[in-house]
């Protein structure tokens, strides 16, 4: 053992070596640790001994020796749970009696510059420590919850009510062993409809699950070991320096650190709309899920996920996917009015069908009258009376469209889908198909029609251009770095001394501080230390611009004021201007009109003109004006101009192009001056090139605003570029287009945006540059900022309404021709053709599959060709009833003939009759599901190659029919046919293809049927008003 012990002690010698220059303190402190290393040194010898000896052996009771646990927990030196309970009461005394911030900030190891350390093993012994910026969810609705949800449906009630008295009178009449068939196959039938819906909308439910983590997994700017970057929301942990601006959601609990202006958005939280202002000394308590509404800031993350309120609140709240949609309402409103029509005709059959018996005019199979007065017995009467409340009960099975409601959210999930692999993030699902109907696009500038990949390109001194920065004086030099690296919210990150710039920020501010770091050598770090800021102004989209006051910390008597913003605002304000040697100028008019046309020479050059303006003034004049915390605006010297060059997005003077040619005029709103904006539309095909700044299709915000409302009523529609605006400008075009009837989407990425994006028929958000603020207004979240794919978006719209409508043709075909046939029969021979089975059965296959094949199809070029679809254009269109009017009317006149001579012609008995005209009811429908692909073009087979899933469900109906009519006789109540049936009933069913090609050759009224009639009507009764 002692030569263990003395290995043990070798190894740890270099570790016992104590220098003779350490102070008593650290020496008590070695000695300390060498004693208890020791001490647990012999005790693991100890018990390697133990396991050794026998168990008889005694163990000593009380060793010689105290176990002590050296390694701390981590941050045992805070008291979690009372730090929770200060900043959720925002207990300032609390807090400082914790040591203020910097004291909370030491506790969590934190460095209030540099941030955690980040490491893999730093961030996960955060998240042990104090857990993960998630939270708990509700559990996702089952899908027995879809299956219940489904069963209240007034459709599949009446059907099983249906089901329930076929399959009783099934029974009273042909007995149990043939007599459940009807019944049985209809709750079958009943059965495969409530699992299809249940199962789809169960599968949009976890869609909608999928798109709500991905809209919630924020972007969040993270100070961590010096370095600025971006992560994820949900990897934020306690201790984290979050970097908040304006639109920004507060990702986490946290305490104020550094900041200017900043004012928060609680009325998440609280209910109050009232913007709360946060700093150091009065309230540095920020809470998660509020919204920053002015200024910027730096925070210290100390309670995430479940510790936070917002946690524990949206712990609670699920999702609700039962968003109806308004063409969702409307397609309801059809199916119910269906309903009752089909209700109506089968209480007609059944009052005709009863008087025919009752009066003696119906026959048995051998040719004797049924109803003989008293001589009828009471069994037949009964049996009679369920056969002939059986075949009204069928009439009301064919008559509801059970397939509409299925149909559209077919369409819409896969729609959803869809759009999301062309980078459009839907949030609500109305936006799907209103998009569809959209009239006008109002589209933001930078990052939309740009590709947001700013360069400073040009540089001006005075009133000269400067291509070499050596040629600037040291002054003015350090006037335009100080301009640059302290009146901004962007900062400058290097690893080391040869590694590359990290810059972030806003794209301008990193165009900016790349430019001055890389071209004019600005040490952003050193004039940070070596000035003192005083007071911020944020930049914001009404302002257009930002301020700074800042103290030398070598001169105390002097207070220097920076401004940067757009040329001509930060122009205004200045009366004195520095040349290229440094020397300050007076500027008079004419040097003035010259700055403007150097300011409108780079805007024609698509370039975005940013200027610098400074002020100097003494400490005793700043203190007077401190009192009301605004910056020195007036008789500023300008320092310079520079102009940011934005390229064009490729492809997005195309996708322009295709949204004019489809009918939607395309507005570019933007804060750019009037010529930036110009240039920009005409490249974009926006404007076309004799459309210049004199024309009326370019206006400035302010001139818009200051129109009467007669005036912007009459010019808003030839408008097509609105610069200079502000986000009251953009709602307040949004409003007049909505008043003249538009349907209006418009693009947004700023907090200030939210009135706009809300007030439009579809908000746009963008999902890299748009705030927080922005992406919740909204819509529909573009993901990749590009205006091709709000295009697309459009594109897809347009489709949804189009499938829809394709499906509602060929559902209402079905439901027309099954309808008449059975109702004609019943009232002329006391019989329907068609049985409750076959029909349930065409109703399942076209209804299912149906839904599948039309509500899938993808968006084509030539819904890009038409014009947008109106507010209040009816669903059921001309062109729709001429298709549908025309078929149906085919297929009646078809199917009779075969009830009433069927016989004769085919030389068959009635049962094969019967099933001749099932086959060929099914497969007109097979063969005018190609006609309804396209409700105008005349060639209906046109890219169908593509769409796969169409022909795999042509197929697979074809297969479920064979089977039905030859395999399935007793269910399906038919007899097997021979080859040359076979080819009739196929003859018959292709005619549906030339035919559907020579309706469409006859022209119709875009005019509402119905409103023509009203129209008639109308003029009818004055008519007649005026006789009398």
């Amino acid at each position: 053992m002692s030569n263990i012990l003395h290995v043990g002690l070798n190894c740890i010698e270099p570790i016992l070596d104590m220098p003779t220059n350490r102070s008593i303190p650290n020496k008590r402190w070695h000695l300390a640790f060498t004693a208890i290393y020791s001490s647990r040194a012999l005790y693991s010898l100890l018990n390697q001994k133990k396991k050794k000896k026998s168990r008889k052996l005694p163990v000593p009771s009380n060793p010689s020796f105290v176990v002590l646990n050296v390694k701390p927990e981590a941050f045992s030196s805070i008291d979690h749970t009372t730090l929770i309970a200060i900043v959720n009461e925002k207990n300032f005394n609390k807090l400082l009696e914790f040591g203020g911030i910097e004291g909370v900030a030491d506790a969590l190891e934190t460095g209030i510059k540099n941030g955690i350390d980040g490491s893999v093993n730093d961030v996960a012994l955060r998240q042990e420590a104090f857990g993960s910026n998630t939270y708990q969810r509700p559990p996702a609705k089952r899908l027995f919850h879809f299956v219940v949800e489904a069963f209240k449906d007034l459709t599949i009630l009446i059907l099983i009510f249906c089901a329930a008295l076929s399959l009783g009178f099934g029974i009273k009449e042909n007995g149990v062993k043939e007599g459940w068939y009807d019944g049985g196959s209809i709750f079958v039938a009943v059965f495969l409809v409530i699992s299809v819906s249940a199962v789809s909308n169960f599968r949009q439910n976890r869609q909608f699950e999928k798109l709500s983590k991905v809209s919630n997994n924020i972007k969040v700017d993270v100070v961590r070991n010096g370095r600025r970057q971006q992560i994820s929301i949900f990897e934020v942990v306690v201790g984290d320096v979050v970097c908040l601006k304006i639109g920004d959601q507060v990702p986490a609990d946290g305490l104020f650190l550094d900041g200017h202006s900043l004012q928060v958005d609680e009325s998440s939280m609280t209910g109050e709309s009232d913007h709360v202002e946060i700093n150091s000394y009065h309230n540095p308590f920020l809470f998660s899920g509020t919204k920053v509404a002015d200024g910027y800031a730096q925070m210290l993350v100390t309670s995430v996920g479940m510790n936070t309120t917002w946690g524990e609140m949206m712990s609670t709240i699920s999702r609700d996917t039962n968003e109806q949609t308004p063409l969702q309402a409307r397609l309801n409103k059809l199916t119910s009015s269906i309903g009752k029509a089909g209700l109506a005709v089968a209480f007609l059959v059944l009052v005709v069908l009863l008087v025919r018996y009752f009066t003696g005019n119906t026959e048995d199979e051998n040719g004797n009258q049924e109803f003989n007065g008293s001589n009828t017995k009471a069994d037949d009467i009964v049996n009679s009376v369920v056969r002939i409340i059986a075949a009204a009960v069928t009439i009301v099975v064919v008559a509801i469209p059970e397939g509409l409601p299925l149909a559209v959210t077919l369409t819409l999930a896969y729609s959803m889908k869809r759009m999301m692999v062309d980078q459009a993030m839907v949030r609500k699902l109305s936006a799907c198909e209103t998009m569809g109907s959209a009239t006008t696009i109002c589209t933001d500038k930078t990052g939309t029609l740009t590709l947001n990949q700013m360069k400073v390109t040009k540089f001006w001194l005075g009133q000269d251009p400067i291509e070499d920065s050596s040629l600037i004086s040291t002054d003015l030099l350090n006037l335009i770095q100080q301009g640059v690296a302290l009146n901004t919210t962007g900062s400058v990150y290097r690893a080391t001394s040869g590694s590359n710039y990290e810059f972030s920020g806003s794209p301008t501010e990193k165009a900016i501080l790349s430019w001055a770091v890389l071209e004019l050598d600005m040490e952003m770090e050193i004039l940070i230390k070596d000035f003192t800021i005083l007071h911020v102004e944020a930049f914001n989209s009404e302002k257009k611009r930002s301020g700074v006051s800042i103290r030398s910390e070598a001169d105390h008597n002097t207070v220097h004021v920076h401004w940067k913003g757009a040329a001509e605002m930060i122009l205004a304000m200045c009366s004195s201007y520095y040349d290229a040697s440094g020397r300050m100028k007076d500027m008079d008019d004419g040097e003035r009109m010259t700055f403007e046309q150097i300011i409108q020479g780079m805007a024609a050059s698509s370039l975005r003109c940013i200027a610098f303006a400074h002020k100097q003034i003494p400490e005793e004049e700043h203190e007077i004006r401190e009192t009301s915390q605004k910056l020195e605006e007036d008789s500023l010297t300008l320092i310079g101009l520079v102009g940011i060059k934005d390229p064009c997005r490729p492809g997005v003077r195309k996708a322009v192009e295709d949204c004019q040619y489809a009918g939607v005029n395309v507005k570019m709103i933007t804060g750019d001056n009037i010529f930036t904006a110009t240039a920009i539309a005409t490249e974009c095909g926006i404007l076309r090139p004799d459309q210049g700044i004199n024309n009326e299709a370019v206006v400035e915000g302010e001139v818009f605003r200051n129109y009467t409302p007669e005036e912007r009523m009459e010019k808003v529609d030839k408008i097509r570029v609105m610069a200079r605006s502000s986000p009251f400008d953009k709602l307040l075009m949004v409003q007049c287009l909505k008043q003249k009837g538009h349907v209006v989407a418009v693009t947004g990425d700023g907090t200030n945006d939210a009135p706009a994006l809300k007030e439009a028929d579809i908000g746009l958000s963008m999902g890299i540059q748009g705030t927080e603020v922005a992406k919740e207004c909204s819509d529909i979240i573009i993901l990749d900022d590009n205006f091709a794919s709000v295009a697309t978006v459009l594109k897809w719209g347009r489709c949804v309404y189009n499938n829809i409508q394709k499906f509602i043709q060929f559902q209402l075909t079905v439901n027309v021709a099954a309808l008449v046939i059975n109702f004609v029969a019943a009232i002329s021979a006391g019989e329907v053709p068609l049985t409750a089975v076959q029909l349930l059965w065409v109703n399942l296959i076209m209804d299912t599959l149906g839904a599948l094949a039309l509500a899938t199809e993808q968006p084509t070029k030539e819904l890009m060709q038409r014009p947008p679809v109106g507010r209040t254009e009816p669903l059921i269109t001309n062109i729709m009833w001429r298709n549908l009017l025309v078929q149906a009317l085919y297929q009646i006149a078809v199917l009779l003939t075969l009830q009433f001579k069927g016989e004769s012609i085919f030389g068959v008995n009635e049962k094969v009759k019967d099933t001749l005209i099932f086959n060929t009811f099914v497969l007109c429908q097979v063969f005018n599901e190609f006609n309804a692909r396209k409700l105008e073009k005349k060639n209906v087979f046109k890219g169908i190659h593509k769409n796969k899933l169409f022909l795999g469900i042509i197929g697979i109906t074809i297969i479920l029919q064979v089977a039905m009519v030859e395999f399935l006789k007793k269910f399906a109540d038919t007899e097997r046919l021979n080859w040359g049936q076979w080819g009739a009933c196929l003859g018959i069913a292709a005619i549906s293809w030339p035919l559907g090609w020579v309706v469409k050759c006859i022209s119709v009224s875009k005019k509402p049927f119905l409103s023509n009639l009203r129209w008639q009507e109308h003029h009818f009764l004055l008519y007649v008003c005026t006789k009398i």
